[in-house]
C-alpha cells in the first residue's frame, strides 16, 4: 500500500470541510488560516508541523499521530485527543481555544499550554508531569488520578485540583491559587 507524503509544504486558506486532507503523511508542513471544523483527520501522520490560525474543532482523530506539532492560535475546541495515536505523541499549544477537548491518558509530559482557555477539559489519569499551563484558564477542567508532578500551573486560574486525588509532588502553584486546590474543604482564605 502506497502512503502520500508531504514534506515541507505550505497550505493557506484551505477550506477541508468542502475538499478532505488527503490521507498520508505530513512533515515539516505548514497549516495556516485553514479550516478542519468537523473534518475527518483519522490515519493522518503529522510531524513537525505547526498550525497557525486554524479551525480544527470537533474533528475527528481517530489514530491521527501529532509528532511534535505546534499549534498558534487556534480553535480545537472539543477534539479527542485520547483517540491519537499515542506514539511519539508531542504538541504545543498557543493562544489557542481548547475548550471540551479530552485528554484521557495522555501522555503530556512537559507539554506546553501558552495563554489557551482550557475550560472543561478532561485531563482524568492523563500525564501531566512537568506540563507548563502559563496564563491558561482551567475553569470547569477535570483533575482525576492526574499526574501532575513537577507541572506549573502558577499563572494558571480558575481550576479545581483535589490533593487528594492528584500527584502534586514538586508541582507549582501561586498564593492567589490556594482556593483551587482546598475548594473541597469549603475553608476560607482572607489576605
Amino acid at each position: 500500500m502506497t502512503t502520500n507524503y508531504f514534506q515541507d509544504l505550505e497550505f493557506l486558506k484551505q477550506d477541508y470541510t468542502k475538499q478532505p486532507l488527503v490521507p498520508g503523511e505530513y512533515d515539516g508542513c505548514t497549516f495556516e488560516h485553514c479550516n478542519f471544523s468537523n473534518t475527518n483527520l483519522s490515519g493522518i501522520h503529522f510531524m513537525d508541523c505547526r498550525f497557525t490560525d486554524c479551525n480544527l474543532s470537533t474533528a475527528f482523530l481517530g489514530k491521527t499521530a501529532f509528532k511534535n506539532v505546534k499549534f498558534i492560535n487556534c480553535k480545537l475546541m472539543g477534539l479527542r485527543f485520547d483517540d491519537c495515536d499515542p506514539f511519539l505523541f508531542e504538541v504545543y499549544f498557543e493562544n489557542s481555544s481548547l475548550d471540551l477537548c479530552v485528554f484521557y491518558r495522555c501522555k503530556l509530559k512537559k507539554t506546553i499550554f501558552r495563554n489557551c482557555s482550557l475550560r472543561e477539559v478532561d485531563f482524568t489519569e492523563a500525564d501531566c508531569s512537568a506540563a507548563f499551563f502559563d496564563h491558561c484558564d482551567l475553569d470547569k477542567s477535570v483533575f482525576t488520578a492526574t499526574n501532575l508532578e513537577a507541572a506549573n500551573l502558577v499563572t494558571a486560574f480558575h481550576y479545581m485540583i483535589d490533593p487528594e486525588s492528584n500527584r502534586l509532588k514538586k508541582a507549582r502553584f501561586s498564593l492567589g491559587g490556594l482556593p483551587g486546590l482546598l475548594g473541597k474543604y469549603e475553608i476560607e482564605i482572607e489576605e
